[in-house]
């Protein structure tokens, strides 16, 4: 039953990533820049931006473009880039890695602190700490990344110096050897502690920065939650039965509440990545959102498109795991699937 309905959602996420594929094709086409200029550089003759557009297939028809593309991405060829000259598929691959790990960690503050926030707040309802956590969690969705890792870097890398102020590693700290592309898993595995401190101190503030709105949100849905469940007739009996209060909250009424939370973890997951482009640049850190950065400032569209399309790919695939989640949890929702 589990792999027929995972089978379907994926059947079900063709069509979309289909069609974010060629809406992006499209806009990207008619942005007018020309990618064969950039390429070339500044000091190129009109000759060579024409060979070079002739070389890229460049001046042929919009839907041949597309089809070729298609084919090419269906194979993972994304073609090469212009800004480091090399294929994007082995940019992406060796930056993927530490935009996943930034990911994570984001992932692990928002859920491990708005879950337990949210619950608090619920069971705070209409007193003084429910009402700060409401406050906070408007500010966290309202607030701009950018502003926070700013306001970050001065206070606690230029004015405390607390932590640093960017990049993965120091320049002092040689890099472990990369066995997994994860920094901090490589480090452990090679007994690099150093850089494993290191790294990791390097985490702290683009983590916190990308985990603030996310954190937000979680703190919302998991308090509209247990506020419903909490006016439940199973609640009702459980307490005039006596049983303990804590272990019915987080035993019973935080798995009956969580259903809106799982789903806002499951988007926030794909958020994190597509937000991540500005932190990245910001603390320059080495993924795929830098990338993207320089990918738009000299209008690599290959880059462009694999990296869009990478990100749609995370959204579906997070997406089929949130259903697999729910209908977990509730196996009524796999049924009806």
């Amino acid at each position: 039953m589990i792999l027929r309905f995972v089978l379907r959602r994926c059947a079900l996420a063709v069509p979309s990533l289909i069609g974010l594929l060629v809406l992006t094709f499209v806009l990207i086409r008619v942005v007018p820049s020309d990618p064969a200029a950039a390429m070339a550089g500044d000091a190129a003759t009109p000759e060579q931006i024409a060979q070079l557009r002739h070389e890229y297939g460049l001046d042929r028809p919009v839907w041949e473009q597309f089809f070729v593309y298609a084919g090419k991405a269906v194979r993972l060829d994304f073609g090469e880039s212009a800004f480091s000259h090399r294929p994007v598929a082995l940019d992406i691959a060796q930056r993927l890695p530490a935009t996943l790990e930034l990911t994570f960690a984001a992932m692990a503050i928002s859920i491990f602190l708005g879950v337990p926030l949210g619950v608090f707040a619920a069971l705070r309802h209409n007193q003084w700490p429910d009402f700060a956590l409401r406050m906070v969690s408007v500010l966290g969705v309202a607030v701009a990344a950018f502003w926070v890792a700013i306001m970050l870097q001065l206070l606690f890398a230029m004015e405390l110096g607390w932590l640093p102020l960017r990049g993965e590693l120091s320049v002092s700290v040689p890099p472990p050897v990369r066995l997994s592309g994860f920094l901090l898993v490589d480090s452990l595995l090679t007994g690099r502690f150093d850089a494993f401190g290191d790294g990791l101190a390097h985490l702290v503030l683009p983590a916190v920065t990308l985990a603030l709105g996310g954190m937000a949100s979680i703190v919302r849905f998991t308090r509209a939650g247990v506020l419903d469940t909490l006016q439940q007739d199973f609640v009702t009996y459980e307490r005039a039965m006596g049983y303990r209060r804590m272990r019915l909250i987080w035993r019973y009424v935080l798995r009956n509440s969580v259903t809106a939370t799982i789903t806002q973890i499951g988007l926030l997951f794909g958020g994190l990545i597509a937000g991540g482009v500005v932190v990245e640049a910001i603390y320059d850190w080495p993924g795929i959102g830098s990338y993207t950065v320089n990918a738009i400032l000299t209008g690599d569209h290959q880059v462009m498109l694999a990296v869009t399309l990478l990100i749609g790919v995370v959204y579906a695939v997070v997406n089929i795991l949130t259903d697999l989640v729910h209908g977990l949890v509730d196996p009524r929702l796999m049924d009806r699937s």
